[in-house]
């Protein structure tokens, strides 16, 4: 199994939630819960609102992320720290091979925040998905 998760979070993971959470550590691309069912069916995981729920449950913990403009989920780069916690995250998409690479910026985070604060905008969420040609596509 891909990478074991926080002591704490562990006892709050049930086996299809750290099944789930080891076959997104595994995906080198985003990946909808359709190709999640589709890897963990021999291990009992077959319907829909299993991988689901345990997506939710690991996005609410920090572990996972899902990309709205792709309708797929990623695990976080971070691993079980997610250190990001209170940094804003954006994630660049390449349009080409459709690999992600997760980052985090304290500039962003700020310009973001006093933008809310300005415009007192209640936000309950946020994702910010940066679409292009990562550079190993560009040099290819």
């Amino acid at each position: 199994m891909a990478g074991a998760t926080h002591p704490g979070e562990a006892k709050r993971l049930n086996e299809k939630d750290r099944l789930v959470l080891a076959a997104l550590k595994k995906c080198s691309k985003p990946v909808s819960a359709y190709d999640l069912i589709d890897d963990l069916k021999g291990h009992g995981v077959k319907a829909p609102p299993t991988v689901y729920r345990a997506l939710g449950k690991l996005i609410e913990m920090g572990l996972a992320h899902k990309l709205e403009s792709l309708n797929a989920f990623v695990a976080c780069a971070h691993g079980q720290s997610c250190a990001h916690s209170q940094e804003a995250v954006a994630f660049a998409v390449c349009e080409k091979c459709g690999s992600v690479e997760e980052f985090e910026s304290k500039e962003l985070t700020r310009t973001l925040k006093a933008w809310v604060a300005k415009k007192k905008f209640a936000l309950h969420k946020s994702t910010l998905e940066l679409r292009g040609i990562c550079c190993a596509c560009a040099d290819a």
